[in-house]
């Protein structure tokens, strides 16, 4: 997919504060820090339209970015941030249900894993979640760059097992670093989004 315009149209917490335009909407779910900030300027090939930080818990509500005036990505927020107060964290977690359970223009979500470690117990619990919402989904296993070749197919597999149910077709090897997996991905969207 080629990017023409790539454009921060705003965030919110409750559907009445999300965009009423009836545009398609991608979604990105996964863990604090995990990279989905980073997954987003990548795609969009900008380096800081999606704020980013060191810092986990950085994206505290749902961020529509409008791409090519035409459908949205949306960030938002990640599960699983210890120290996040415990209704910070609950607050969160709302904010991503309500979202995932109730937005009609939702049409894929992107789940983000960190392909260097084996999924969460979160993780998990996300991608059945997922599952029983019965909407499309790809896993996006980032941070590719960290891993030396030789691990890199033995961490393809411990992702598939560990989450029961995902194909290997449903499994994009990513790095928001180098930009590796984004055609790939872009050719997935374009399926869900024709």
């Amino acid at each position: 997919m080629k990017i023409h315009s790539a454009t921060y149209a705003l965030s919110g917490v409750r559907a009445e504060q999300y965009p009423i335009a009836g545009l398609p909407e991608i979604a990105l779910v996964g863990r604090s820090n995990v990279g989905k900030s980073s997954l987003t300027n990548a795609l969009l090939g900008r380096k800081s339209l999606a704020r980013t930080s060191s810092q986990p818990g950085k994206t505290q509500t749902a961020n529509f970015y409008l791409v090519n005036e035409s459908f949205f990505i949306v960030d938002l927020p990640g599960y699983g941030y210890a120290k996040a107060s415990k209704s910070d964290r609950a607050r969160f977690s709302n904010i991503v249900g309500d979202y995932l359970e109730s937005r009609e223009e939702l049409r894929l979500v992107l789940q983000v894993v960190d392909l260097r470690h084996p999924p969460t117990a979160l993780d998990q619990e996300m991608f059945q979640y997922l599952r029983a919402l019965d909407v499309p989904r790809l896993v996006i296993a980032n941070k590719l760059d960290k891993l030396k070749r030789g691990e890199i197919e033995r961490q393809r597999k411990v992702i598939l097992a560990t989450l029961p149910g995902l194909s290997p077709e449903q499994l994009v090897l990513f790095s928001a670093e180098t930009k590796q997996g984004v055609s790939e991905l872009w050719s997935r969207v374009d399926g869900v989004l024709d």
